[in-house]
């Protein structure tokens, strides 16, 4: 999987108490309910763009005895 991409961002703290309700709403972090308006609003303007790929959770799988 390739690396996120870290990027600073100035923002009107109206603007980011708004986008946090919605990610809230949408049990989401800040950063992935933007992440998700920015590609909402790519595609309303005809980008295509591949699916993100899924971050893995959970534990490693145990390592086998040999």
């Amino acid at each position: 999987m390739a690396e996120r991409k870290a990027f600073p961002l100035r923002i009107d703290p109206d603007l980011w108490a708004a986008v946090e309700r919605c990610a809230t709403a949408n049990i989401r972090s800040a950063n992935a309910e933007v992440e998700c308006l920015l590609r909402e609003a790519l595609k309303a303007r005809g980008v295509k763009l591949s699916p993100p790929q899924p971050v893995k959770r959970g534990r490693p799988p145990k390592e086998s005895e040999a």
